[in-house]
């Protein structure tokens, strides 16, 4: 009967991802309000001046915002094992109950120890963090029917828009209240704990395990993603030569990667941009520095919506879908990057509106690539985010740094074109190389038993032995032309 094929249009699935958005803006207001919190903290003139100011050089700014990422990438791989083992309710309360305690202890540490202690605070957050993108990920696997992955997993995402613009435009009004710079971290604090609470009661790390989702909703899950009964329970091996030679992995790491560049350029740069060429105060800055991740958010769901109309009147396959928003997602961004580079603070509006388009344009790199991993592989999706996002996010590590040398001058213009000259060619070449290689077919290495059955593993054997013929072809031994792809 159709009545069992189909769950509720609204149910439990949707409150996991709204679960899973609320985690993202949280940890993410946390993570870079700091960005407007460094250069409230060294010019107290322009917010509340009745906290202390500190004299940090550019370069011990730039240490401060990259420090977050070196415990952020530590803890990437961890985090695979980890949600497999114990599930994404366990895993994912730890990162943001610590982001919490971490943002609370701030103001008294730096006060303590100064930038040292700023760096240190920083990467241990870096670290609790790290553990967050696999268990979302193997959290949407799980919960996430496949004609609801674009829906739900696209939703989820936004959350990183929406904690980018809370960041940056909250933290601003925040530094010059009555609160200070200080309160930056008291209100993440109490975001986070309250985000905990909410985890607590109504996560679950499976439809079966839900103590809250009706017989209909659950049997529309499981069983639209194939999963027999006990299937959560066992533990699927992990091919991991069949991963570490499959192209299309690879096309992922690349272009995650540059979004990886892109993101730490934008997100941490954005308001020294702001205060050094554009001579922005902190108040107004913390505001316009919110407007390319508010058309970010907003961008992000007319993706969504093209997306879902897309696939609901056949207009193209996923994978042609996915490339073409990735494209869009990462050419458009290039082009304005190298525009913004030319203008001074004469022409502030101009900077201002290709820095929001090249923000909403980027928003549609959640659909174009990050849920390709689950196409490819759902029962590993945890793991295979934890590597990509592992190895992406060893840019953010080196960006701030690079900044850092390259800018000297936070005034020179013609040392901010080479940043964002920088951040355009990675832009392009990543998006190259995934538009060449990449690919939505769920792969022959994702199978329950793959390690188990020979067959398996002798046919993902032999596709890496034919000729490449164009992206999506290949010639097999007798001659014939086959759509599948590289396993």
């Amino acid at each position: 009967m159709s009545i069992d094929l189909k769950g509720p249009v609204i149910g439990i699935r949707h409150l996991q991802a709204f679960l899973l958005f609320l985690a993202i803006v949280v940890n993410y207001t946390a993570r870079l309000g700091v960005s407007v919190g460094v250069v409230a903290m060294t010019d107290a003139a322009t917010t509340n001046d009745n906290f202390p100011e500190f004299n940090w050089t550019v370069a011990q700014q730039s240490y401060i915002l990259s420090s977050f990422y070196w415990g952020y990438i530590v803890t990437q791989f961890p985090a695979g094992f980890l949600v497999r083992r114990f599930g994404a309710k366990v895993v994912l309360l730890i990162p943001t109950l610590g982001t919490a305690v971490l943002s609370g202890l701030t103001p008294y540490c730096v006060a303590w120890g100064g930038w040292q202690a700023f760096c240190t605070i920083r990467i241990v957050e870096g670290l609790f963090q790290g553990l967050i993108f696999p268990c979302v990920h193997e959290h949407l696997a799980k919960w996430s029917p496949p004609e609801d992955r674009n829906r739900l997993g696209a939703f989820a995402y936004s959350g990183a828009d929406c904690g980018s613009v809370l960041a940056m435009a909250s933290s601003g009004l925040i530094a010059n209240s009555s609160m200070g710079w200080p309160g930056i971290f008291y209100v993440s604090a109490a975001t986070c704990g309250l985000w905990c609470l909410l985890w607590v009661t109504f996560g679950s790390n499976n439809a079966p395990s839900s103590r809250l989702i009706g017989d209909r909703e659950r049997e529309h899950i499981e069983r639209s993603t194939k999963r027999g009964d006990g299937f959560h329970a066992q533990k699927i091996p992990i091919p991991w030569r069949a991963i570490w030679t499959s192209v299309p992995f690879y096309a992922l790491l690349i272009v995650r990667g540059a979004q990886g560049w892109a993101n730490s350029t934008m997100q941490l740069q954005t308001p020294s941009y702001l205060h050094g060429i554009l001579e922005m105060d902190i108040k107004s800055n913390a505001l316009y520095s919110a407007l390319p991740f508010l058309a970010m958010w907003a961008m992000s769901y007319v993706y969504l919506v093209f997306a879902d109309v897309s696939m609901s009147r056949h207009w193209m396959s996923l994978t042609t879908l996915r490339k073409t928003i990735n494209t869009v997602s990462y050419w458009g961004p290039a082009t304005a990057l190298i525009g913004i580079g030319f203008l001074d603070k004469s022409q502030t509006s101009l900077a201002l509106a290709l820095m929001t388009i090249n923000a909403g344009l980027n928003a549609g790199s959640g659909i174009g690539s990050i849920l390709t991993i689950i196409d490819m592989s759902p029962n590993h999706s945890g793991m295979l985010m934890a590597i990509v996002n592992g190895i992406g996010n060893l840019f953010p590590l080196l960006t701030p740094l690079l900044v850092g040398v390259i800018v000297t001058d936070p005034g020179s213009r013609s040392q901010w074109q080479i940043v964002f000259a920088m951040t355009a060619v990675v832009f392009f070449f990543g998006n190259l190389v995934y538009l060449i290689w990449g690919t939505t077919d769920l792969q022959l290495w994702d199978a329950e038993d793959y390690l188990r059955t020979p067959d398996l593993r002798l046919n993902a054997d032999s596709k890496r032995d034919i000729k490449i013929l164009a992206p999506g072809k290949s010639m097999m031994a007798d001659g014939h032309e086959s759509t599948m792809q590289l396993a």
